[in-house]
């Protein structure tokens, strides 16, 4: 492949608005299929298919996650064509494909084929830079959906990773009351010496009737039927752990405790900003390859 490239982008959110609008800035030749609000530009070629884009493109990008069901490809405008099975039957050995949490069965198809990928979620700048939107949309969320301020409140964060790292620190910055909940004895080391209150995970289920704010970071089960019952009936719970989270929502509806799944967060509070991160390191990527 040989500069400039022909790039198609194809589903997603309005992360990939701005992305495609970053990309006509370039040299590159850029088209798109099935991006939310499709972008407005003169130079912006359109297509009517994933095949369409497939044949005409070399470099292809599609959304983060690439899917959420390991079935159909993330996008807010569902068509019959977009399907992982599809993009594991279009993948040629001319091209090149970019995306985020790529499914394994894509890898495979490509590592087979001699066909180069780039999966955004394993670059570390990227998640680390994608935790900040998720953090302050999280925030968003528990505002909009509490008649509580987070000022002075009880807020539990399950889980020290990204995301609760920099949610904890946005949280205490308000002057909330902030405890963190974690299995690994190094992540409440590190809380602790942030300042932040802590407790084993195990720990949990004794002191949860005593929160406001529940945000869960952990994509596996934790808040499950046992935990629901302890819960203040006020209680708000945000989860923006990966689908489905780590919530029953359904026992917690029943027990008419708010809770909410909040996915994709950093491409609905900060979609630029979102962007212009995967731009930088796409371009990075392709520099690297035409090197």
């Amino acid at each position: 492949m040989s500069l400039p490239y022909k790039i198609g982008i194809f589903g997603g959110d309005k992360r990939y608005v701005y992305l495609t609008e970053a990309l006509l800035n370039t040299n590159h030749k850029v088209y798109a299929y099935n991006i939310e609000n499709m972008v407005e530009h003169p130079d912006c070629y359109k297509v009517s298919s994933l095949a369409e884009l497939f044949k005409e493109c070399d470099i292809l990008i599609g959304p983060i996650p690439m899917t959420r069901n390991q079935i159909h490809i993330t996008s807010n405008h569902a068509t019959e064509d977009m399907t992982i099975t599809n993009i594991r039957n279009l993948l040629e050995e001319r091209h090149c494909l970019i995306g985020g949490n790529i499914p394994n069965s894509v890898k495979l198809s490509c590592v087979t084929r001699s066909i180069p990928y780039f999966d955004l979620m394993s670059k570390e700048t990227i998640t680390i830079l994608n935790a900040i939107a998720t953090a302050e949309g999280a925030i968003m969320e528990a505002i909009l959906n509490s008649q509580s301020n987070l000022h002075g409140s009880k807020c539990l964060i399950l889980g020290y990773g990204r995301c609760g790292k920099i949610l904890a620190q946005k949280l205490k910055g308000l002057d909330a009351s902030v405890t963190i909940a974690a299995r690994s004895k190094e992540a409440l080391a590190y809380a602790s010496a942030y300042g932040l209150q802590v407790m084993p995970m195990e720990e949990m289920k004794n002191t949860l009737s005593s929160y406001l704010f529940i945000f869960n970071t952990i994509p596996v089960p934790v808040i499950d039927k046992d935990s629901i019952d302890q819960i203040n009936p006020n209680c708000l719970i945000i989860d923006i752990a990966s689908a489905p989270g780590g919530t029953d929502f359904s026992y917690a509806s029943e027990r008419n405790i708010k809770a909410k799944l909040c996915l994709g967060l950093p491409g609905k509070v900060a979609p630029k900003s979102s962007a212009d991160i995967l731009f930088n390191e796409i371009i990075a990527y392709l520099k690297e390859r035409s090197d």
